[in-house]
């Protein structure tokens, strides 16, 4: 990598000359670095070290006691599998910091030991395992243990949950984490059922993403079992202090008992989100959906895992106005459960297609105005996205080679995605569109896809039935080049047009904050408002704002997200106390880091920043503790 010193790079700025030269020499590294970059190719998971082209694993049975005083889970796993080459002689796993006490296989009905070789570990992927297969094994076992430091594993104290009473602990799998509480071939293309036994402290209740029991008994041993094959990713567990209450017939909460109540309230219509879903685009597969609420230290908004999402607490604002998160991981039960990307340069076929399901979810149970608002929001954050986001970043079909998986997690993806399976509705029309994607879910039910295949079932199945309406030049420009494509379907609120106009006024001096009509506000009018005044306001217009909306104070975590990175643009004191204590309390990635972002500029900013975050790090996950790292102490 090519590395300016600031003293250059200010020679750059003044001589016109060397600015010249250093542009075009930069453009010739470019074109030398794509020049000399191996093809690509679709079929491939860069991202797992494992062997399923030659040994496929089909099904495991994991066995698990879990301890929290070690924060570690330890036992075995065991294999099933397929031989894809009769000369296949040995199974290879993905591993990231596990200790592997034993391997074994099973011959003729009898368990032996085998060999292992666990090679030198790669920054990203972790360690490859190297197993012994015999000729006639046909199973494997592994006997192993985790690190404290399990990328995919949360470890809380009972001060760091809403009963400050037990400890928790849940697991955090996608993109590649599963490898880091089960040594396993962690690569979406590899499918697998499963069965489990989880031995936990007898006060606590262990869930997974799997068949559970609601209200078994507290007894320190549970068991599960996965009849639907699901890539790694989805598999997770949690321990903790839960109890369990149904929403409907088959949708029920699993949390800490002091915000049950309060969960079942907010999350009341998942039932209706799940038997619309099911009327547009076919039967639910998996049995229950239930939802699990997770302390708030849980990085991201939600987890789609089946039968039982993991969801942050910091939706629950007791109006339902954060709602859309659920109908998001709901979707997933048919884009992403269902139907998976291959690889994590596919990831936009899952996110692309679940965001805009999720939007046609939430029209369907609340209307077309919260339809439209949601989505001009959703536009707005992948325009920021795509300002800020370097252009191979900016490509649905996104090259992650030698970087974390991780890095490919913005709202490309998700709202790219679903805009162009927006253009695509609106040239052919919603009931056209609707029978595709019905079918398609069917097609490729519990399997896996890259784009290209995704691109040629489209030619088939849409092209060609729509010439005149559709592309592949167009589909390709969507998916291969970076930026929004000129054209594209731009949402639009009548609601949204009302408040730029009171914004406009409220700015121009020619309305007080008190004469602003918004009791009748949503959220989503709130989220504009605020999401789109100037970067600089004076004092006395934060002022105005926060002593009529008493805004610092806001019991809605987005809008409180969105009013605190105003107060740090504008050095807004009064609100300081509150972003402290949102920072210590809230891991979510998606509320916090661009408060981190906002801080470090200044720096007075980034030695608050600092100095909260050493006070609030042991309480984020490892993937949020990684972003964050980053930002505040880089």
């Amino acid at each position: 990598m090519l590395r300016l010193t600031s003293k250059f790079i200010i020679l750059i700025r003044e001589n016109t000359m060397l600015r010249l030269i250093c542009s075009g020499l930069l453009s010739l590294l470019a074109t030398l670095a794509v020049a000399t970059t191996p093809k690509l190719d679709p079929s491939v998971d860069y991202h797992s070290q494992a062997n399923p082209h030659q040994v496929l694993t089909t099904h495991l049975t994991l066995d698990l006691s879990v301890d929290f005083k070690k924060q570690e889970l330890s036992g075995s796993v065991i294999f099933d599998f397929e031989r894809k080459t009769t000369k296949a002689s040995e199974l290879v796993l993905d591993t990231r910091d596990l200790t592997i006490i034993a391997t074994s296989a099973r011959v003729d009905g009898k368990w032996t030991k085998t060999g292992f070789k666990l090679e030198a570990p790669h920054e990203a992927l972790g360690a490859a395992l190297r197993v012994t297969l015999p000729a006639k094994a046909d199973q494997i076992k592994v006997q192993y243990r985790t690190s404290a430091t399990a990328s995919g594993l949360q470890w809380l104290t009972p001060a760091q949950t809403a009963g400050k009473k037990y400890p928790f602990l849940f697991t955090q799998a996608q993109a590649i984490h599963a490898r880091s509480f089960i040594p396993l071939q962690d690569t979406p293309q590899v499918r697998t059922t499963y069965d489990a036994i989880l031995r936990t402290p007898k006060n606590l209740r262990a869930v997974m993403s799997a068949e559970n029991t609601p209200n078994a008994d507290k007894t320190g041993e549970y068991r599960f079992h996965m009849p639907q094959a699901i890539p790694s990713y989805l598999i997770a567990l949690a321990v903790g202090d839960l109890e369990f209450k149904a929403m409907g017939a088959r949708t029920g909460v699993y949390a800490e008992a002091s915000i049950l109540d309060a969960a079942v309230a907010e999350f009341a219509d998942t039932e209706a989100m799940l038997e619309s879903t099911e009327k547009a685009y076919g039967p639910y597969s998996w049995g229950r959906y239930d939802l699990l609420i997770l302390p708030p230290s849980f990085p991201f908004g939600g987890m789609e895992n089946p039968r039982l999402s993991f969801i942050t607490p910091t939706v629950i604002a007791g109006d339902k106005s954060l709602v859309s998160l659920i109908a998001h991981e709901l979707a997933h039960s048919w884009s992403g459960n269902t139907v998976t990307n291959a690889t994590w340069r596919d990831l936009w076929l899952n996110e692309g297609h679940t965001t805009y399901l999720t939007y046609r979810i939430m029209e369907l149970i609340y209307g077309q105005k919260r339809f439209n608002m949601e989505s001009v929001l959703g536009y707005q954050d992948l325009q920021n996205d795509i300002a800020e986001l370097p252009a191979p970043y900016q490509l649905l079909a996104i090259d992650l080679r030698d970087k974390d998986p991780d890095d490919g997690f913005s709202d490309v993806p998700y709202e790219k995605g679903a805009l162009l399976l927006t253009e695509i509705e609106t040239k052919i029309g919603r009931p056209a569109f609707d029978a595709y994607l019905k079918q398609y879910f069917a097609d490729f039910a519990f399997s896996s896809l890259s784009t290209e295949e995704w691109l040629t079932y489209v030619d088939t199945h849409l092209v060609a039935k729509h010439p005149e309406q559709l592309s592949m030049q167009r589909l390709k420009q969507w998916i291969y080049q970076p930026g929004i494509p000129e054209g594209a379907p731009v949402p639009k609120s009548n609601a949204f047009t009302d408040i730029d106009q009171v914004r406009s006024q409220w700015l121009s001096g020619s309305l007080k904050a008190s004469d602003i009509k918004a009791t009748e506000w949503t959220v989503h009018e709130w989220l504009y408002f605020l999401n789109n005044l100037p970067a600089q306001l004076t004092d006395a217009q934060m002022l105005d704002l926060d002593t009529q909306f008493k805004l610092t104070s806001t019991g809605n975590n987005e809008i409180a997200h969105s009013w605190l990175l105003i107060a740090i643009n504008n050095n807004y004191q009064p609100a300081y106390s509150r972003l402290e204590s949102y920072l210590v309390q809230i891991g979510r990635r998606k509320l916090i880091t661009p408060l981190y972002k906002a801080l470090v500029t200044t720096p007075t900013g980034k030695a608050f920043a600092q100095r909260v975050y050493a006070v609030a790090r042991p309480g984020y996950h490892p993937l949020a503790q990684g972003t964050v790292d980053a930002i505040v102490n880089p």
